[in-house]
This record gives C-alpha cells, structure tokens and sequence, in this order.
C-alpha cells in the first residue's frame, strides 16, 4: 500500500476520533448545563420559599408580642382591682370591728352587708372560728382559705397566659431566624453556581457544582425539620 494512502487514512482516522472526542465533550459540557439549570431553578424556588416563611414567622412573632403586651396591661389592670378590692374590704372590716367593740350591732351589721361576696364568703368562716376567744384563728377573713379574689385570680390567669404567649413569640423569632439562616445559605449556593459557570477548567467548575449540590442537600434536610407558617 502507498505510503501517501496510509498518511491520509491515517489523518482521516485522527480527524474522526478528534470529532469523536469534541463531540462527547459537548455532550457532557450540555449535560452540565443542565444541571446547573436545574439546581439554580431549585435553589431560587426554595430560596423564595424559605424567604417566606422568615416574613410569616416575623410576622407571627410581632403577633404574638402585641397579644402578650395586651395581656400584660390587662393582668395589671386586673391586679390593681383586686389590690383596691382588698383595700375596701380591710377598711369595712376595721370599720365593723370599731362598730361591733362600741356595741353597735346595727351598725356592724351594715358594714357586715358592705363586704364584696367573695370576702363576705372568708368573713362568715372567720366568724364560725370565734376568733374572740380563739387565739389560733387567723388575724382577718383575708387569711383564711376561703378567701379567693376573683381579680387577683383573673390577674394571674391573664399573666401566665401572657407569658406563655410571650414565649410563642419568642420561638417564632427563632424560627424567622433559622429560615434566614437558611436563606443566607442558599444565596451562597446561587453564588456557587454562577461563579463556577465562569471557569472554563471542568474540573474546577464540577467540584463547585458538587459543593453547591451538597449544600443543597443538607439546606432541604434542614428546611423539613422545621415547623412551617
């Protein structure tokens, strides 16, 4: 065989296997593009969703906050009702004990019939202990067990709700700030993506788009762990 034939056959076979080669290397150049395309198109869906469950949580915290603020002025509007229950009933009951040492028993009487219900209920049980002659009884009816105040117990319930609604707001700001974390996190992945589609070294451009698909990963796992607005 000519040895012209063979140098063309064989520049034929080279031009054929660099098509070849530039042919797969274009297939795995598209084949990263898209997935790239579709890890940026994830990143921006969740990075958009996780951005909108920080706001809603903000938003509960803010909620949450105003209510246990409400609740507290309530409590201590509550607590002062009852401070000024007590103070009128100690005075009528100063007043009835003046009354009842003077002899007077109309008198003590109508001071008896002063008495807010809820003291009048701790004063009969006071009494049934004769507490003239018992020196174990206790010093007044608001000493004895039978003695609730309706505003101070009102004052309470609306104190402890307004703590554990002051706690609901608290968590919410942690989880708004947990899904920015997430959101911060998430940018970076953008930032990897697109930094990497500059480089025209593969290898460099595949480690980046491996760190941004771990990333990716661990951010979605995080994200189903938290409690959702």
């Amino acid at each position: 065989m000519p040895e012209g034939l063979n140098a063309e056959i064989a520049h034929h076979l080279n031009e054929q296997g660099a098509e070849t080669e530039a042919g797969e290397a274009h297939r795995s150049l598209e084949i990263h593009e898209i997935i790239e395309a579709i890890l940026l198109a994830l990143v921006a869906i969740v990075t958009a969703w996780s951005g909108f469950q920080a706001a809603q949580w903000d938003g509960d915290n803010a909620l949450h906050y105003g209510q246990a603020s409400k609740l507290r002025l309530l409590a201590t509007r509550q607590s002062t009702t009852s401070g000024q229950s007590l103070l009128y009933n100690a005075n009528t009951f100063n007043a009835w004990g003046a009354a009842t040492i003077d002899g007077n028993s109309k008198l003590a009487t109508f001071y008896v019939k002063r008495f807010t219900p809820d003291y009048r209920v701790a004063f009969d049980a006071w009494i049934k202990l004769d507490p003239a002659h018992n020196p174990k009884a206790p010093s007044g009816p608001a000493f004895m067990p039978q003695y609730h105040n309706p505003a101070e117990m009102k004052a309470t319930q609306l104190d402890d709700l307004a703590t554990a609604t002051f706690q609901l707001g608290t968590d919410a700001r942690e989880t708004a700030d947990k899904y920015v974390r997430i959101t911060v996190l998430l940018a970076t992945i953008l930032f990897l993506i697109a930094i990497g589609q500059r480089f025209k070294i593969m290898v460099v451009r595949r480690t980046l788009l491996g760190v941004a698909f771990v990333l990716i990963v661990y951010g979605l796992i995080t994200l189903s762990t938290y409690p959702r607005a």
